[in-house]
């Protein structure tokens, strides 16, 4: 029962977010990520729905490769809150976005930027 109330915080929840917001919550991600090439994490271009270790030239981790994950709003809100819980052993090294309103507001940002 814990985890269907975990996971309904985030089901639509994340739609509500500010991209402009979202933009400054990614600052904390810039150091890893662009969207369009891969740099110490992957390449954030076309995320969502696609498949958890799956941008070609990208060494990902084995739990990442057998995690069978596809990045829904929903996984992607459950991962960046606390990434080595979601997926133990991932090669992320940031600890999570503790403020709902973060995660929020960095899918409404990613939504923007990574669609194909």
């Amino acid at each position: 029962m814990g985890l269907a109330i975990a996971s309904s915080l985030y089901t639509g929840q994340a739609s509500a977010g500010d991209a402009v917001a979202g933009k400054k919550v990614f600052n904390k991600c810039k150091a890893c990520h662009t969207i369009g090439k891969n740099k110490i994490g992957p390449d954030l271009a076309g995320l969502f729905g696609r498949p958890a270790a799956s941008v070609e030239g990208y060494k990902y981790s084995k739990a990442m490769k057998a995690s069978g994950i596809t990045w829904t709003e929903d996984n992607l809100a459950k991962f960046l809150k606390k990434p080595k819980a979601f997926v133990p052993k991932t090669k992320m090294g940031f600890g999570g976005l503790k403020k709902e309103k973060q995660i929020e507001d960095l899918l409404a940002y990613l939504k923007e930027v990574t669609a194909q």
